[in-house]
């Protein structure tokens, strides 16, 4: 099959979708599909590739790593241009939930293509922690839509409300298929009726890099034992992902442990005061953004990963990574720590004293040498060949006659 896939950032910035994309297009071109990614063009240096469709786009963040492309006919007029050169297209697979999401459907209706969409974001948790009034760009967000994907859905659109389930249902309407990357998040959309024609969501897992798990797992553990305990946080540093209650936990807690911080954003000079003015007993080290692949030696090399979010992941994909490792982790979202099944310190509730009182267990867990432990089959269940697999199955069942 050719599949296109559509992004709302080009797959070599960082991000949890963008590893995703980039791992299944390698294991898809590996099992002998055709691949073709349109994203918007990053505006600082990035590896190219003749899968690659870059968009016009104008950067939408600081530091110059997102950008947008605005949905239209202009658009519609590269992309078709750039697609004409190409094999025939079997699918296409929408994992974009904003201008990305719109090209897609655009370019799906145009041409008469099945659409599997993959719903990545909690929409309404991600605007609500990002934007400063919530509602106002949830409307405007939908109004956008209706101009935007009036090509696809048609010149009478019903009208709807203007929160963030209603712009998903709008989306899954369109789609021969929806998947999700958790179950609890696949439960949602069915719950608000963001399902596609047919009904229902599949659940499809991001993966992890096959290659990379094998080596590490032939490594071997670097040499976890009774001692101070290594810990390690990763993520985006933006409001939603709780890296400052995290630090104040830290802090609170008075756990004498390693802390690793890895990733970048616009809190990061916030954290950084916030670890200067509250002194805490661990040692925090900031790391900074790190390759893939150096990123998951450290997940090996820790006691245990933190991940603070709540509500806002649809699947945490880092404390998956780390469990297919064998390392644990504490986990803030409840819906995470059930879908993970073992393996997890789970936090009582959203308040740092929680979380505090939470780290001070797995420490004293680690340290006595009776950590939490990981659910063995995580490993076999989240590798990449068996994600592309279960995706081929719907991009064949999407793209089926009738």
């Amino acid at each position: 099959m050719h599949v296109v896939m559509f992004a709302d950032q080009h797959v070599e910035s960082s991000g949890g979708a963008q590893v995703s994309m980039r791992l299944q297009r390698r294991f898809l071109e590996r099992a002998g599909h055709t691949v073709t990614v349109v994203a918007p063009r990053m505006h600082r240096p990035t590896p190219t590739a003749p899968a690659y469709v870059d968009l016009p786009s104008i950067p939408v963040t600081p530091d110059r790593e997102y950008a947008m492309s605005w949905p239209g006919i202009r658009t519609d007029r590269l992309v078709d241009a750039a697609m004409a050169g190409r094999p025939p297209v079997d699918v296409v697979h929408v994992q974009a939930d904003f201008w990305g999401a719109f090209v897609g459907h655009r370019f799906a209706a145009r041409h008469g293509l099945p659409v599997v969409h993959t719903m990545h974001n909690r929409v309404d948790v991600g605007i609500e922690a990002t934007a400063p009034f919530p509602g106002l760009v949830l409307r405007a967000l939908n109004a956008w839509a209706r101009r935007a994907l009036r090509p696809a859905l048609g010149a009478k659109l019903p009208r709807q409300a203007s929160d963030g389930w209603a712009y998903l249902r709008r989306l899954a309407r369109l789609s021969a298929a929806v998947t999700a990357p958790s179950a609890h998040f696949a439960r949602r959309l069915e719950a608000h009726g963001a399902v596609p024609a047919a009904g229902g969501v599949d659940v499809v897992w991001n993966g992890i890099d096959d290659d990379i798990l094998d080596a590490a797992l032939a490594a071997g553990s670097p040499g976890r034992r009774p001692g101070r305990p290594r810990f390690v946080w990763i993520g985006r540093m933006s409001p939603e992902k709780r890296l400052l209650p995290f630090l104040e936990a830290v802090a609170a807690a008075g756990i004498d442990a390693d802390v690793d911080i890895i990733g970048g954003g616009a809190q990061s000079r916030a954290a950084r005061r916030l670890v200067e003015r509250t002194r805490p007993v661990a040692s925090i080290r900031f790391a900074g953004r790190m390759p893939y692949a150096e990123t998951l030696a450290r997940l090996a090399a820790a006691d245990a990963v933190v991940q603070t979010s709540i509500g806002f992941e649809t699947q945490g994909m880092t404390v998956f990574e780390a469990a297919s490792l064998g390392t644990p982790a504490v986990v803030s979202d409840p819906d995470i720590a059930a879908e993970l099944g073992g393996g997890v310190w789970t936090v009582a509730d959203a308040t740092v004293p929680a979380l505090a009182e939470t780290l001070r267990r797995a420490a004293s867990d680690i340290a006595g040498g009776s950590p939490v432990v990981v659910d063995p089959t995580i490993g076999e269940r989240f590798r990449q060949s068996s994600r592309t697999a279960a995706m081929v199955e719907i991009y064949a069942r999407a793209a089926a006659p009738g």
